[in-house]
């Protein structure tokens, strides 16, 4: 059964020297989830920030979900450093991990919820033997390493057959989003099955100090496609 939807604003394209009033204005704008998408120079050609931005949330007075998306390669460390640092989802990427059933399992025991990012080219079969351990699976509608990029279409038809497997499984796997993602086409993603939606520059792009918590129109914009579907 497809899940609430959820919009998750991407921290990379925040302003990080008030980053704390970035994530309390979005928040308070109406997103449900904040995204750390986390880049290590290897894994991805860009290096963003580590759990000590998360830890530093945490301390700051954050209590909002932080959804963690690890594009690094080795993973295993940087799980045991961001459950350390109080996420509350971790996702990673199989080809980053050599034992990807014992890296679920080691965010599992952690406390969080584990989740497996796809790649554009990385086929729905990679999961046919650990979708009883997700919580999340974020079909990637970019290649990762840049905000900033175009949705790619053809990912349409990967997000409704991941749908598929998901609704296959009886089980409430989150299907998440990233890449692209705006105001203009959410609702069609929406529609192929997706209920979580991660976005950066879409949103932080927008911020406007004539709204009451800066982001609530561009909040909106992304809300309003969504009502009437399902999720």
């Amino acid at each position: 059964m497809q899940q609430p939807f959820r919009i998750a604003p991407s921290i990379l394209s925040a302003d990080f020297a008030r980053l704390g009033q970035e994530v309390d204005d979005v928040l308070a704008s109406g997103a449900d989830v904040i995204h750390f998408d986390v880049m290590d120079n290897h894994y991805v050609p860009n290096l963003s920030f580590g759990p000590a931005i998360c830890h530093a949330l945490r301390n700051y007075g954050v209590t909002a979900e932080i959804d963690v998306h690890l594009m690094v390669s080795p993973v295993d460390d940087l799980i045991r450093a961001f459950l350390d640092a109080g996420a509350n989802h971790i996702t990673f990427h199989p080809e980053a991990s050599l034992h990807i059933d014992r890296s679920l399992q080691l965010i599992i025991d952690g406390g969080a919820t584990a989740g497996l990012a796809l790649n554009p080219a990385t086929p729905l079969s990679t999961l046919d033997h650990v979708l009883d351990k997700l919580s999340m699976l974020l079909v990637m509608t970019v290649n990762p390493g840049f905000g900033g990029q175009s949705f790619i279409p053809a990912m349409m038809d990967k997000l409704r057959l991941a749908r598929a497997m998901i609704d296959a499984t009886g089980k409430p796997i989150r299907l998440e989003v990233d890449g692209g993602i705006n105001a203009d086409n959410i609702g069609e993603i929406a529609a192929a099955g997706a209920d979580t939606f991660v976005s950066g520059s879409s949103i932080f792009s927008k911020r406007s100090d004539s709204d009451p918590n800066r982001y609530d129109t561009i909040l909106r914009a992304f809300r309003e496609p969504l009502d009437g579907l399902s999720g």
